[in-house]
């Protein structure tokens, strides 16, 4: 009598499997982004789902040297809420991979 073999074949082949699709998902999460924006689109930041900030574009309407910290404000948030998306999105496609199953260390 072994200790089930056949079934820790099976269990390697998926996890074998399981890692070549997050392999090729790492890959393809660099080509997707997310976009947010604040201030009522007056400041919009593009971030991809390596946490990467792609672009920050910022409407010359709220550009106002007198108050540079709300533009600061805006910024940040607007960062915030992009990468917020983006982890949403990875989150997602792992699930797509794992079926729900959270992995320490992974993303």
């Amino acid at each position: 009598m072994g200790f089930g073999g056949g079934n820790m074949q099976k269990m390697m082949k998926q996890v074998q499997k399981m890692q070549s699709d997050m392999a090729r998902l790492q890959e393809e999460l660099a080509g997707k982004t997310v976009e947010a924006s604040s201030g009522g689109g007056m400041v919009t930041v593009v971030v991809n789902g390596k946490q990467e900030v792609m672009s920050i574009k910022v409407n010359p309407e709220v550009v106002d040297p007198e108050d540079v910290e709300m533009l600061e404000d805006l910024l940040v948030a607007a960062v915030k809420e992009a990468m917020r998306k983006s982890q949403e999105m990875v989150n997602e496609e792992m699930n797509k991979i794992t079926g729900g199953l959270k992995i320490p260390g992974l993303f």
